[in-house]
C-alpha cells in the first residue's frame, strides 16, 4: 500500500478527536501519517492534540481562519503521504472504510465513500441535511456527469499529485463537487465505495445547525455547480 496521510480539519471536536485519531491509527496498523488541521477551536482542540502528538500525529493551530476547505489544502500541504485522504471528526464517518479506499488507488486516482450507491446509506439525525444532500446530488448529477453518486461526500482518498494538479476550490463542501468534477474532465479515474453515514458522536454539526445556515450553504453548492456547468474548467 502507498505511504498514507489522513488529514483531519477540526474546530470543537475535543470529544472525538483522540478516539478518532486511535480508530484511525488501528485501521491502518499505525502505519499512517495524521495531520489535524485545527482553527483555533474554544474548546482547545488543537491542545488535546498537541498532549499526544509524535512524528506521526502532527497538529496545525491556523490563528484567524475558519474555512473547511483551506484547511485540507494547508493539511494536504504538509503531509508526506503519496496518498492523503480526509474524513468529517465526529465519526459520521467509519474510519475502517480508509484502508479500503486508500487500496481502490492501486487502480484508480480518487477514491471516495458514497451514501448512494448500493449498499451505503445517509442515516444522520438530521432530515433537512438528509434531503438537501439529495436534492444537491441529484441536481449535480443532472448538470454535470451522472457517473458520480456523492458529490457532497467529503470522505476522500487520492494520490498527492492528482490533489495538487487540481487544488481545491470553495469555502465549505463545495470544495468536493469542485474536485470530483474537475477530476472527471482531466481524466483522472475515480472509485466510489459505499459507507454509512452517521449520527455525529459528540459535539454539533458545522454543517446544518440551523435551516438558515444550511440553506446559506445549499445556496453556494448550486452556485458551484453551475460554474461548473458553464464554465471551462
Amino acid at each position: 500500500m502507498h505511504k498514507i496521510s489522513i488529514v483531519l480539519p477540526t474546530y470543537n471536536e475535543k470529544d472525538n478527536i483522540v478516539d478518532l485519531i486511535r480508530a484511525i491509527q488501528k485501521s491502518f496498523n499505525n502505519a499512517v501519517e495524521i495531520i489535524v488541521v485545527d482553527d483555533d477551536s474554544p474548546d482547545k482542540t488543537w491542545e488535546v492534540v498537541g498532549k499526544i502528538s509524535d512524528e506521526n500525529v502532527k497538529v496545525l493551530r491556523r490563528l484567524n481562519q475558519k474555512c473547511l476547505t483551506t484547511a485540507i489544502s494547508d493539511g494536504i500541504a504538509i503531509s508526506k503521504g503519496e496518498v492523503v485522504g480526509w474524513m468529517d471528526c465526529d465519526f459520521s464517518m467509519p474510519p475502517e472504510v480508509l484502508p479500503k479506499l486508500a487500496r481502490s488507488l492501486d487502480e484508480y486516482d480518487i477514491a471516495v465513500g458514497s451514501r448512494y450507491i448500493t449498499g451505503g446509506k445517509d442515516a444522520r439525525d438530521t432530515p433537512v441535511g438528509i434531503i438537501g444532500s439529495i436534492l444537491i446530488n441529484y441536481f449535480a448529477k443532472y448538470l454535470l456527469d451522472s457517473s458520480i453518486t456523492d458529490y457532497t461526500t467529503g470522505f476522500v482518498v487520492a494520490k498527492k499529485k492528482v490533489l495538487e494538479d487540481i487544488g481545491l476550490k470553495g469555502d465549505y463542501g463545495e470544495y468536493c463537487i469542485y474536485l470530483l468534477y474537475k477530476a472527471l474532465k482531466k481524466g483522472y479515474k475515480i472509485k466510489e465505495l459505499p459507507y454509512h453515514c452517521i449520527p455525529r458522536k459528540f459535539g454539533e454539526s458545522k454543517t446544518a445547525p440551523t435551516l438558515s445556515k444550511y440553506l446559506q450553504r445549499g445556496i453556494k453548492y448550486i452556485k458551484t455547480i453551475l460554474w461548473l456547468k458553464f464554465q471551462k474548467v
